[in-house]
C-alpha cells in the first residue's frame, strides 16, 4: 500500500456511521484512507457503505463457530494481525468500544502502527455496564497515540487516567457530522433513498400523523429478558392510555428479544394494534427519517441518543448507567432505566406538561458542531507530516532521555517536572 495509508477499521453499524465523516475528511488531505471492514454486521454494513460513498478496500471473512466474546476476539486478532502487518500503514483509526476496536488496536500495537481512537474517553465508571464495552474503552486508551475526545468530560476522564495531555484532542462527536450529512442526502434526493420513504408510505405516514410518534429501540445485552419485557409492558400500557400516541419499535432480530417484547405488550394490555408498529430493523436512512418525525425517543442505544440530540428530540435512556452523561446534563435526556411504572410516569408527564416537554428539547447540542471529521483529519495530517510519533511499538508513550530529567542538589533525579499539571478548559 502507499506510504501515506491510514487504516480505518470498522465493522458494526455505529462504527461505519461515525467513521464516515473522518473518511471523507481524510480524502481531502495528503493521506490515503483505506477502509478495513471487520465483518460483524455484514447484512447492514454494505448498504451503509454505499449510502456514505465509502467502499471497503479490505474485508475480513469473520466466520464464528460459537458466540462467546473470547472466541470473537481471538478470531479478530488473528485475522487482523496479518492484515495490519502487510498494510504498512502509517496509522490506524479505530472507533468507540467494540471487540473489533480492541482487537484492531492491539494488532496495530503489535505491528508498531500508531493508533488513533475516535470517540475516546467515554466512561460509565462501571466495569460491567456496559459489558464488555467499558473495559474495551479503557484498554484501547492504553494503546492509543491519538485520543479524539468528543466532549470536555471525555477529555477529563482521559486526563485522570494519566493520558499524555498533548495526545488528547477535544474534537466533538462525528455522529453530528454523519447525521447532518445523512439527513441532507435523504431530504435533498428522496428518490435515491426509496427505503427511507417506503417506511413512511401512505399508510405509515397517515398513521404517524394521527398522533405523536415515539421511537423505541432496545437491544443491549444487559437488557435482554425481563428489562425489555418491562419496557414493552410500559409501551403497551401507554398506548392503551393515550390514543394520541403512536409507537414505532424496530425489533432486534434476536428471537429472545422478540419474545420478550411480545410478552411485555400483552402484560401492558395492548399489542400491535392501531397504535403500535413493530418493524424489522431500520436502514440508516429510515432511522434518520423516523428520528426526524419523532416526538420522543426511548432507547438504550448510545448512537441513537446522540442522533436524537442532533435533531432536538427528547430522549428517555433505557439504562441504569450511561457513558454519555452530557445529554442528561444538558437537559435533553433522562436516565430512566427499564422499570415499567417509572417509564409510564415519565411519558405521562411529558404528554400532560408541555413546558416540561419543551425543556427536554436540547437547544445546544453537547456533542459538537458537525466539524469533527475535518478536525481529526487535520491533526493526523499535521502530526504524520512532522513524524510527531511515539517510538515504534510504543504508541502513546513519551521517550525520556537523561537531559530531560533535572536533578536536585544532591544529585537525585527529580521526575516531578515530567508530568506538569494541565488545565483542561470546561473539563468536568
Amino acid at each position: 500500500m502507499p506510504a501515506n495509508t491510514v487504516l480505518l477499521c470498522m465493522g458494526t453499524r455505529p462504527e461505519i456511521i461515525k467513521m464516515a465523516p473522518v473518511y471523507h475528511a481524510l480524502k481531502a488531505t495528503s493521506l490515503r484512507p483505506v477502509v478495513l471492514h471487520t465483518g460483524q454486521h455484514s447484512d447492514m454494513a454494505w448498504p451503509l457503505y454505499e449510502f456514505f460513498g465509502m467502499k471497503p478496500d479490505l474485508a475480513l471473512d469473520l466466520t464464528r463457530e460459537r458466540p462467546s466474546l473470547g472466541h470473537l476476539s481471538a478470531k479478530l486478532l488473528d485475522t487482523l494481525d496479518e492484515v495490519v502487518m502487510e498494510s504498512e500503514a502509517v496509522a490506524m483509526l479505530v472507533h468507540g468500544d467494540t471487540s473489533s476496536t480492541l482487537a484492531a488496536a492491539l494488532a496495530a500495537f503489535y505491528a508498531g502502527v500508531p493508533v488513533g481512537h475516535v470517540e475516546a474517553g467515554l466512561r460509565s465508571h462501571n466495569g460491567r455496564d456496559p459489558f464488555p464495552e467499558e473495559k474495551n474503552r479503557e484498554i484501547v486508551a492504553r494503546l492509543a497515540r491519538w485520543h479524539f475526545a468528543p466532549t470536555s468530560r471525555a477529555v477529563g476522564n482521559l486526563m485522570r487516567e494519566g493520558c499524555i495531555p498533548k495526545h488528547v484532542h477535544l474534537v466533538g462527536n462525528t455522529i453530528v457530522d454523519a447525521t447532518q450529512r445523512g439527513l441532507d442526502a435523504v431530504l435533498d434526493a428522496p428518490e435515491q433513498h426509496e427505503d427511507a420513504n417506503s417506511l413512511f408510505d401512505d399508510d405509515m405516514a397517515e398513521w404517524a400523523d394521527r398522533g405523536r410518534l415515539v421511537l423505541v429501540t432496545a437491544h443491549r445485552r444487559e437488557n435482554w429478558g425481563r428489562p425489555i419485557t418491562e419496557v414493552a409492558a410500559a409501551v403497551g400500557a401507554l398506548a392503551a392510555r393515550h390514543p394520541g400516541i403512536r409507537f414505532l419499535w424496530p425489533l432486534h432480530p434476536n428471537p429472545a428479544v422478540r419474545s420478550a417484547v411480545a410478552f411485555g405488550l400483552q402484560l401492558g394490555g395492548m399489542q400491535t394494534a392501531d397504535r403500535i408498529r413493530l418493524s424489522k430493523p431500520l436502514s440508516y436512512p429510515q432511522m434518520l427519517w423516523a428520528l426526524r418525525k419523532s416526538w420522543l425517543v426511548m432507547t438504550d442505544s448510545g448512537g441513537i441518543q446522540e442522533e436524537a440530540a442532533a435533531l432536538d428530540r427528547p430522549v428517555l435512556v433505557l439504562r441504569k448507567t450511561t457513558e454519555r452523561p452530557e445529554l442528561i446534563e444538558a437537559g435533553g435526556g433522562a436516565l430512566v432505566g427499564t422499570e415499567r411504572y417509572a417509564l409510564e410516569a415519565w411519558v405521562n408527564e411529558l404528554v400532560t406538561d408541555e413546558a416540561f416537554y419543551n425543556r427536554m428539547q436540547c437547544l445546544e447540542n453537547p456533542y459538537g458542531d458537525g466539524k469533527t471529521g475535518p478536525r481529526i483529519a487535520s491533526i493526523l495530517e499535521r502530526d504524520l507530516a512532522k513524524k510527531v510519533l511515539a517510538p515504534s511499538g510504543m504508541p502513546g508513550v513519551s521517550v525520556v532521555g537523561p537531559r530531560d530529567i533535572k536533578q536536585t542538589r544532591d544529585g537525585v533525579p527529580d521526575f516531578s517536572t515530567l508530568n506538569p499539571a494541565h488545565t483542561i478548559p470546561n473539563a468536568a
